[in-house]
């Protein structure tokens, strides 16, 4: 055991990188683990309030280029797919079919990535010939974006 502990400590005074999670993946972790104690209290009459709460929330503390797109898809998703219940997933506003995250918005500063993300779970009706996209990445929203997205949005609520 010890011949492991010094090999690991030697490659870390090396300059070599760790491998493992980085902070913002151990962060979203802990948020998960969060998440799920609070769903695990609460009664399911209030998740669906309890969900647009804590989304807002989440939407609120983004810088203000994320948050101005976040606000925008949350608002296609209850326009455009009211069926979907608003959650957060990883600390990261989402929306939910049956308690089963269909897609999900993720701030760019959450993952210190260049461009914001839309994302859709593999439980989203995406599905076009033999490949198709479950993500995309987004600097702003134009009015045909817009419309993509809540065509995508319906269509992945199914």
């Amino acid at each position: 055991m010890s011949s492991t502990r010094s090999s690991a400590k030697s490659s870390a005074t090396s300059g070599e990188k760790y491998d493992g999670f980085t902070e913002e993946e151990r962060d979203a972790m802990k948020e998960r683990a969060q998440e799920l104690k609070k769903t695990t209290r609460r009664g399911s009459r209030s998740a669906k309030a309890d969900g647009e709460t804590e989304v807002r929330a989440k939407i609120a503390e983004m810088p203000d280029a994320d948050r101005v797109l976040a606000e925008r898809i949350h608002e296609l998703v209850k326009e455009h797919a009211p069926g979907l219940a608003p959650k957060t997933w990883y600390g990261m506003p989402a929306y939910a079919k049956e308690g089963k995250v269909v897609c999900f918005f993720q701030s760019a500063q959450k993952f210190k990535t260049r461009y914001a993300t839309l994302g859709f779970s593999d439980l989203a009706r995406l599905d076009e010939g033999s490949m198709w996209a479950t993500s995309y990445g987004l600097t702003e929203l134009t009015s045909d974006d817009e419309a993509r997205i809540a065509a995508l949005i319906v269509k992945a609520a199914g």
